[in-house]
């Protein structure tokens, strides 16, 4: 049995639960210790622990389950015996929350989309994760469950959904244009790809335009929708990428709208307010669905680039 090396289990989002409830205990730590350089049987870790077979039965079950041990049955005196060992040595756990990237003249902010700070929809609606429903459907208090983090796809008929983007442009720097992308649909009972929306961006306050969306997209499941969603639900959307400059907005290359850069107020903002939504009086009140990077066809989150410049004669201050 494997019982050393550098194996090394990474763990993000809702996968993180079990695992972060495996190790808290101390005596479930006790027993990787005990594991370090061999593998044992149950009656030899309790021996050793000077536990009862059964407390130790069942913290080994709850590891095994998280996924945490490798097990085997071999021929003993009497039947079988179990035997474990750790299946790693290091677990490498990512937290929920914006990823930020930098390069030269370039900062590249991703957001999950669960992780909003403010809504307010209408049904229908819901949230799932990447392994199941959040809460229960249609009932708009299912969008303040802590789970809510996790979300991979949300979904409602009107309202909207907002983010705190940080603004991590350089100080002294002067922003010259901000993209942010999106995958995205409108949302119909099941789907429907004649089920037009009108889906509305606004930053810090400015609505930037409104673009429509054509339908809610099903049919055939999303290149990343996972297979326990329903076959009869919508599957994916389109990536829209909006892009505000000094020129104006467009949207996928498109003029959208005459709004400004200087009209966003960006420059010294510690953060960028960013809503998506269906207003109420629309003309095509259609929902609108999210996607997140485990949902859909495109691996990606809310997704901001924020490009800029230094002022003539100004040096760059590093970002870490």
């Amino acid at each position: 049995m494997p019982t050393s090396g550098n194996r090394r289990l990474t763990v993000e989002g809702e996968a993180a639960v079990p695992v972060l409830r495996a190790l808290d205990s101390e005596t479930r730590m006790l027993i990787f210790s005990l594991l370090s350089h061999e593998g044992m049987n149950v009656s030899e870790l309790a021996e050793a622990m000077g536990m009862a077979h059964s407390t130790v039965s069942t913290n080994l079950k709850m590891l095994e389950e998280a996924g945490l041990l490798v097990v085997q049955y071999v021929p003993g005196t009497r039947g079988s015996q179990k035997l474990v060992a750790k299946r790693y040595d290091e677990i490498l756990i990512k937290l929920p929350g914006v990823a930020v990237e930098a390069d030269q003249d370039v900062v590249e902010i991703s957001m999950p989309i669960g992780n909003y700070h403010r809504i307010d929809v209408k049904p229908t609606c819901g949230l799932a994760s990447d392994s199941k429903f959040i809460g229960m459907l249609d009932d708009v208090r299912s969008f303040y469950e802590p789970e809510h983090v996790f979300a991979q796809l949300l979904w409602f008929g009107q309202g909207y959904v907002e983010y705190a983007f940080p603004n991590n442009v350089p100080r002294g720097a002067i922003t010259t244009e901000l993209e942010l992308s999106a995958e995205i649909c409108s949302e119909a009972p099941q789907y429907d790809h004649n089920w037009p929306s009108d889906i509305t961006l606004w930053i810090n306050g400015v609505e930037v335009g409104t673009w429509t969306s054509p339908g809610d997209f099903g049919g055939k499941r999303g290149n990343l929708t996972p297979a326990w969603w329903p076959e009869d639900q919508t599957q994916y959307g389109v990536l829209k990428r909006w892009k505000v400059s000094a020129e104006g907005s467009f949207i996928d290359g498109e003029a959208l709208s005459p709004v400004k850069l200087a009209d966003l107020k960006l420059e010294n903002a510690n953060h960028i307010e960013v809503r998506l939504g269906v207003k109420p009086d629309a003309r095509n009140v259609g929902g609108m669905n999210l996607f997140g990077r485990r949902f859909g066809n495109y691996p990606q989150d809310l997704l901001m680039r924020l490009s800029y410049t230094f002022p003539e004669g100004q040096k760059a201050h590093k970002v870490k």
